[in-house]
């Protein structure tokens, strides 16, 4: 990976209590970078955090703010060089019931985003997708796809000497909060007799954390401005998931929820087009650049093949029972645990 100087620089980290912020501020606590910003609306995750890594305060700071907030983003872009853009509202069923929540933070909260880095003289903005982004049918997936729009045209925006903005596109994070694992484990530590799936055919696409940081940081190194990063990961099933995890228990199938697809698409074919493969990863640049100024492209690259697509299902590397058992157990428990065990849920 190309080298970043991170010297004098300063990172501000939306949604910077989640699990990846956790993960970011880590990796960047690593490198010589003068100040991190963590910009949330939860003060007690903020407490947490800031009591684990107390001897960085230093170089550690805590903002509470919701990205909803224009006059809050552009008070805390002051002095800021780097956006990681993390925050937003993804809990698909959730959504379906609050639309205009997802609305408001995920697409008007990505405009102020763009709005406070263009005035405030970001250099760098990567902002953080998601599979559900690719032939949306769920109001979350939507409410990315939009974003991701917003971002990759705001180059646009803010001109030649205007920050560069890119995104990250990836599937589900190993072990992360609110996700399928913490869930399954959970049920499993109240020796629950079943373990609940929606449907038995699902698959999904996994990524580890330490492979989303590098991806992050892959796009802010390289990304010169509208790229798409996208990271070569593996799928698995939500059967064989639940037999790593929990192999007593029964699997019990209780229908689709609204907003869930069978199986996730990180590239479409209509992507392909202007989609490069470059081993570990594929760039998606954006077509008015692709076509005008091929110069912008990375090296390294190889252009895809124009019927190529890049979906959970048809994917040639696939997770066994054995490696998503060794995956799961290097991950922590989560301190958030589940009530009591009844039948629902689902595999998210």
């Amino acid at each position: 990976m190309k080298p970043y100087n991170y010297a004098g620089k300063t990172v501000l980290i939306t949604g910077g209590t989640g699990s990846l912020g956790w993960s970011l501020v880590t990796r960047f606590l690593k490198t010589d970078i003068r100040k991190i910003i963590v910009y949330s609306r939860d003060e007690f995750k903020q407490y947490r955090m800031g009591k684990h890594f107390a001897t960085n305060r230093e170089r550690l700071r805590f903002f509470i703010g919701d990205v909803r907030d224009r006059d809050r983003l552009h008070r805390a872009f002051s002095g800021v060089d780097i956006v990681i853009h993390a925050a937003a509202l993804k809990h698909v069923h959730l959504l379906e019931y609050n639309p205009i929540e997802a609305v408001n933070t995920n697409i008007l909260g990505a405009r102020n985003i763009i709005d406070a880095a263009i005035d405030r003289g970001v250099e760098k903005v990567v902002a953080l997708s998601t599979d559900k982004a690719v032939n949306p049918i769920n109001i979350y997936g939507a409410t990315k796809l939009v974003s991701d729009k917003l971002f990759r045209s705001a180059h646009a925006y803010s001109g030649d000497s205007g920050p560069s903005f890119t995104v990250v596109r990836y599937g589900n994070v190993v072990g992360s909060r609110g996700s399928v694992i913490p869930f399954f484990r959970d049920l499993k530590n109240q020796k629950a007799p079943i373990l609940p799936i929606t449907d038995l055919r699902m698959t999904r696409f996994f990524i580890t954390m330490e492979q989303s940081v590098d991806l992050v940081l892959k796009a802010l190194n390289l990304g010169k401005g509208g790229e798409l990063f996208i990271s070569r990961i593996p799928s698995c099933s939500i059967t064989d998931l639940a037999k790593a995890i929990y192999p007593e228990a029964e699997l019990h199938e209780t229908g689709i929820r609204a907003g869930e697809k069978l199986h996730e698409v990180l590239l479409t074919e209509d992507e392909a087009r202007t989609t490069f493969d470059y081993g570990e990863h594929f760039v998606v640049y954006p077509m008015s650049e692709f076509e005008s100024e091929a110069a912008k492209q990375l090296p390294g690259g190889k252009p895809v093949a124009p019927d190529f697509s890049f979906s959970s299902e048809s994917n040639a590397n696939w997770l066994s029972v054995d490696e998503l058992r060794d995956l799961i157990e290097k991950l922590p428990e989560h301190g958030d645990k589940l009530p009591p065990f009844t039948p629902g849920g689902g595999f998210r």
